[in-house]
């Protein structure tokens, strides 16, 4: 499939549709209930209809879609992918009718560049089942699986080149499909195009990782065009963007007994940093607010700042992953401030003032409320081995 540089520019969401309860991402019961791969296609098949109707055509596809298909103690649901080749098929038609762009992004312990072979040959397995899915599914080369470069395990340089020694492990299908993401605390855009000369891999430019990330000072413009060259004609290059968090953080800390019979006896100290409310001399439990962590990712993304950016990017083309914690919410709140804030942005996206009353009506629908997201976003500085080993 080639890109079309006369289609508006996609905005998506990843995995969780939070504009409407209950719409399930795919099949999350247990082992003990045999969950497949077709359960999910089926609830991801209604995830499809709800995506034409808010008319929003990018969507990250759960990495988890094919319950335990890659799980090395639980062989029974090893052929899960094959089995459901006709679904998948099916899938992929009606998302390509309905002119979807999919992708998968595969969790934080997916990583090619782990010192454990064992580890880098079981997150190959991995990348090889969700590449099958989005091949079986007849995707074009738009659909990829986004990875990052991984752990640095006490020296980069070493970690860095073991990614391409991963890459070079990858089966075909898995390189045709992989595309390597700058993040946020460990590898820098820099780092990206440093492996991407090496190996050809597509690179995915992530705007709140660059801010993040960038002790070599690059030119964000530069180094944008620089990531988008990497697609080549093939296909519409993707980027993701998303706001960094600014909320205090309520973080709940225990209270030790000496600490509760201290402030009994009246000789507690005064407390250092904020509290959401004072604390009994009896309390097991206190909330402390914290100030943000700037890799966390904020539930809207901020229309100025994005307009900015796209304004900076003027004359480049691409897909954007909108990476908010409100998911499909975020994108029903921007477009209509877009319109409101930046026409000439939203015009790029297709929206015009012809969609400004059903833009409000869907905007005003917001304020009947949406379904809680409480689990991380794989993106916000989430851990992977090395990290957790190191904490505990």
């Amino acid at each position: 499939m080639n890109a079309d540089p006369n289609r508006p520019l996609r905005l998506g969401f990843p995995v969780k549709v939070m504009g409407v309860p209950g719409l399930k991402s795919g099949d999350t019961r247990r082992w003990q209930k045999n969950p497949h791969l077709k359960c999910s296609l089926e609830l991801l098949d209604q995830v499809l209809d709800y995506l034409k109707k808010v008319e929003i055509n990018m969507y990250r596809l759960s990495s988890d879609i094919a319950p335990y298909a890659t799980h090395p103690d639980m062989p029974q649901f090893h052929n899960m992918v094959a089995e459901s080749d006709a679904e998948l098929a099916a899938f992929g038609r009606k998302a390509r009718d309905l002119d979807i762009r999919l992708s998968f992004h595969p969790s934080q312990y997916v990583l090619l560049n782990s010192p454990d072979p064992e580890l880098t040959s079981k997150s190959i397995w991995d990348l090889s089942s969700q590449a099958e899915m989005l091949d079986r599914m007849g995707c074009g080369p738009e659909a990829v699986l986004v990875t990052h470069v991984g752990g640095v395990y006490d020296d980069r340089e070493a970690a860095r080149a073991r990614w391409i020694d991963g890459w070079n492990q990858c089966p075909e299908h898995v390189q045709r499909r992989l595309v390597l993401e700058n993040d946020d605390i460990r590898f820098s855009a820099a780092d990206v195009l440093w492996i991407q000369q090496r190996t050809g891999v597509r690179c995915v430019f992530d705007y709140q990782h660059f801010w993040c990330l960038n002790p070599e000072r690059l030119d964000m413009r530069e180094t944008l065009e620089k990531f988008l060259a990497t697609w080549g004609d093939s296909a519409r290059p993707k980027l993701h963007f998303s706001s960094p968090r600014t909320e205090m953080r309520e973080v709940k800390r225990k209270i030790t007994a000496k600490q509760r019979d201290a402030a009994k006896a009246g000789k507690a100290s005064k407390a250092k940093g904020l509290t959401k409310a004072p604390i009994k001399a009896t309390a097991r439990i206190k909330t402390v607010l914290l100030p943000p962590i700037w890799t966390g990712h904020s539930d809207f993304t901020n229309p100025f700042e994005f307009a900015t950016f796209m304004r900076m990017a003027e004359g480049l083309e691409f897909d954007v992953m909108m990476e908010g914690k409100s998911k499909d919410v975020s994108i029903i709140k921007l477009r209509p401030d877009l319109l409101r804030f930046a026409p000439d942005v939203a015009a790029r996206f297709g929206i015009t003032a012809a969609d400004a009353e059903e833009l409000a009506a869907e905007e005003r629908a917001l304020e009947q409320g949406v379904a809680a997201e409480d689990e991380a976003d794989v993106d916000e500085g989430a851990p992977i081995p090395e990290l957790e080993e190191a904490a505990a």
